[in-house]
């Protein structure tokens, strides 16, 4: 029978939330739309008249076809070209989710979901749903097939093993004030030409890491230590026409927020070239994560197209 309005205006209201679920577990935002899609083919699909929660019938359906792609997602993920970051969101995309309690934040930070990799897929569907979404244990164990103890468990495993990957770090929440003064701070130490200015601002122990999937070069292994990542950093920044001949044109530096933390973003040609988002702590920043592969950029690169986003910062040199 063919959906009416009622229904598919019912799909409509629930997909902001299952596309914020789908991304929170996949790490990406062009996985989570296809699979909110495919959600919604069997949705369309289905006898709906006969569906007594819409609401609990999406969600499960939905999170089943997240587990299904984790899943093939492992074996893709040991042929990856170099290392595998999440696809970065830009503030306010609604993909985002929920942001009312730090948990839900820190749930969508940059740090947490790359961390989440470390999770099964069973792990990471209990703690997005809990965690983020504020579903009952009960809730969970009928969406996942489970006991409502074997959901106990698994959430506190999973927090458990997110809490010793974070090893103590918590990470500093910051308003998009502060969050520029900070870019503005780690851009104007990047270019200065100097490793000092930076390792200042770095933990002993940060690290560096690019995703480019084999189409931008990034290095295979993390950078480690401050003065390590100080020394990439400022050869990063250093100018050189090679580099606007791989980047196509002269680059622009913004300051922002992706995933609730500082972020900056290279703009060439009003193409995003790459985001690089810095996990701070009150010791200083201890990590930079910077997501130059292409195919991952789209959703940030159309959402900067549509948006506001004030004056670049100052690159001198370039």
């Amino acid at each position: 029978m063919p959906l009416t309005m009622t229904d598919v205006d019912r799909f409509e209201a629930a997909r902001p939330r299952l596309e914020a679920i789908a991304y929170r577990m996949l790490g990406s935002a062009g996985e989570a739309e296809d699979l909110v899609q495919e959600t919604y083919l069997r949705w369309q699909a289905a006898d709906v008249e006969r569906i007594e929660v819409p609401e609990a019938w999406l969600t499960k359906v939905l999170t089943n076809l997240c587990l299904n792609q984790l899943t093939s997602a492992r074996a893709r993920r040991e042929t990856y070209v170099g290392q595998w970051l999440p696809e970065p969101l830009l503030e306010g995309d609604r993909m985002l989710g929920p942001a009312d309690t730090a948990e839900q934040r820190e749930s969508v930070s940059y740090a947490v979901l790359t961390l989440m990799e470390r999770l099964s897929p069973n792990e990471r569907a209990v703690y997005v749903l809990k965690e983020a979404f504020a579903y009952a244990h009960r809730e969970i164990a009928e969406i996942l097939e489970i006991s409502e103890a074997a959901s106990q468990q698994t959430f506190s495993r999973a927090k458990r093993r997110l809490a010793e990957e974070k090893a103590g770090k918590v990470r500093t929440e910051i308003d998009k004030a502060a969050a520029k003064r900070i870019v503005e701070e780690f851009l104007a130490a990047a270019t200065s030409g100097r490793t000092e200015p930076l390792v200042k601002l770095l933990t002993s122990d940060a690290i560096a890491i690019g995703d480019g999937g084999g189409k931008v070069p990034a290095k295979a292994t993390p950078f480690e230590g401050a003065l390590a990542v100080a020394t990439f950093l400022r050869g990063m920044f250093r100018p050189a026409d090679s580099k606007r001949r791989m980047l196509g044109g002269a680059p622009q530096a913004y300051a922002t927020t992706a995933n609730g933390s500082p972020a900056l973003v290279i703009v060439v040609e009003g193409r995003v070239f790459g985001v690089m988002c810095l996990e701070r702590t009150e010791e200083g920043i201890v990590a930079v994560r910077s997501q130059v592969n292409p195919d991952k950029l789209e959703r940030v690169t159309e959402a900067w197209a549509a948006s506001e986003h004030g004056e670049p910062l100052v690159l001198e040199a370039w």
